[in-house]
């Protein structure tokens, strides 16, 4: 059974750092790209950041670019999100996600598909990412 568990999250100041952890159990983690999604209060969900199987390669959401760096630890089946220079507007929940490859999902199609589309295949359960002073 395919499952996604996050650990991380909680509350920092503004200009602070988190690292977000999601580690996958129950399927052949290299085949799928991940993704980090996040859903502020009263908004949609969207994704800021993705990662590809394949080649590694990587999405970002413009407002986080340059802030947010997303990795890929394949012999440990885990991802992480480390997020820096965190602001207020970063304050939402956040869920990893994953899909699988496919031949047409790969590389940069396949970030852009899960990160920008929402193409998302599994969830992990959520957790709360809270930028305040």
């Amino acid at each position: 059974q395919l499952q996604l568990v996050q650990s991380g999250g909680g509350l920092v100041q503004p200009g602070g750092s988190l690292r977000l952890s999601c580690t996958a159990s129950g399927f052949t983690f290299d085949h799928y790209t991940i993704g980090w999604f996040r859903q502020a209060p009263g908004k949609e969900r969207v994704g800021v950041a993705c990662i590809s199987s394949v080649d590694d390669s990587v999405y970002y959401a413009d407002p986080v670019k340059g802030r947010f760096i997303i990795s890929r630890d394949n012999a440990k089946n885990t991802v992480h999100l480390q997020m820096n220079s965190l602001k207020i507007e970063d304050t939402g929940v956040y869920s990893c996600a994953a899909t699988q490859k496919t031949t047409a999902l790969v590389g940069t199609a396949s970030v852009l598909a899960v990160c920008g589309l929402g193409l998302v295949g599994s969830w992990g359960q959520g957790t709360q990412v809270t930028v305040s002073s």
